[in-house]
């Protein structure tokens, strides 16, 4: 009776468990229908618009890619889209490190208030202080200048500390003391003991800081306006769209070709750090 149960129990289990993947799978087809639509897209040879009624192109070509390298102003776009991202990432980074670990490991006061503050101000959206962080820029001439774009993008990176501190906080203190005992700085035993420790979290904190700038296009269009040159990817490709020419023979799907190129960085760097993402979101998810 009980081998029966036992059974009947591990068939049940391996009936959930095959609809559980079941549903994952059919989930996971739908996110990508859209980007597998875009690639193909990207290789049609024929000269049609955006209001083509068939989906697999009857001549496949790269056509659509070196038209993009070499007839438009992507290769700068992308530069450009490259260059805030790494500068973005490197100053956020360094700044959440720090910032979580002193406020993982140091006591001093007001040191509640003001991590709730932070997390408080960090509830409310970037862009409604879109127009006024604008006009400070414009008066300190830094407006249409990839510099004051990297500088509104790090502003407020101390704010992001709260997944940090919490991965820092699961790092036992007595490491630190041990290493204090023995004559060791706070600056040593940050770099020594406690950021080869944090090797997950330092790759979360890399990668949500490089993704932000890299798709960002809301205050970027509102800055760069006017100068086509300092314009980042999602602000080029949106003037596409407010272009004749995208809806002209041919040019849709070069649109399509620099959406695939856009994507590859991001996803290239999910695909090689996604182990220790993981480990820095669950590691991160502790309250302290």
């Amino acid at each position: 009776m009980e081998k029966k149960k036992y059974k009947s129990k591990k068939l049940s289990e391996r009936i959930s468990l095959v609809m559980v993947y079941a549903f994952l799978i059919i989930i996971s087809l739908i996110w990508l229908i859209p980007f597998l639509v875009l690639i193909i897209l990207s290789f049609r040879g024929e000269q049609v618009g955006i209001s083509a009624d068939y989906l697999f192109p009857k001549h496949w070509s790269f056509g659509n890619y070196i038209k993009l390298f070499t007839k438009t102003k992507f290769l700068r776009w992308y530069g450009n889209t490259m260059l805030v991202s790494v500068v973005v990432t490197i100053i956020q980074t360094v700044i959440v490190l720090m910032t979580s670990y002193a406020l993982s490991r140091l006591r001093f006061k007001l040191r509640k208030p003001l991590m709730n503050l932070m997390l408080i101000l960090g509830m409310f959206p970037g862009f409604l202080s879109m127009t006024a962080v604008y006009f400070v820029l414009k008066e300190l001439n830094l407006t249409q200048n990839l510099f004051g774009l990297i500088l509104v993008f790090t502003a407020s990176s101390a704010m992001q500390y709260y997944i940090c501190k919490g991965f820092f906080d699961t790092i036992p203190k007595s490491l630190d003391e041990a290493a204090r005992i023995d004559g060791a700085s706070r600056h040593t035993v940050f770099l020594k003991i406690i950021l080869p420790l944090a090797k997950p979290i330092i790759i979360y904190t890399i990668l949500t800081a490089f993704i932000a700038p890299w798709g960002e296009f809301m205050f970027s269009s509102f800055m760069l306006k006017g100068d086509d040159d300092k314009f980042t990817v999602a602000v080029g490709m949106k003037s596409w769209l407010d272009n004749s020419t995208l809806m002209a023979e041919g040019y849709f799907t070069v649109f399509c070709a620099a959406a695939v190129v856009v994507s590859i960085p991001i996803t290239a760097l999910f695909i090689w750090l996604q182990r220790y993402y993981v480990e820095g979101i669950t590691g991160g998810s502790v309250k302290g």
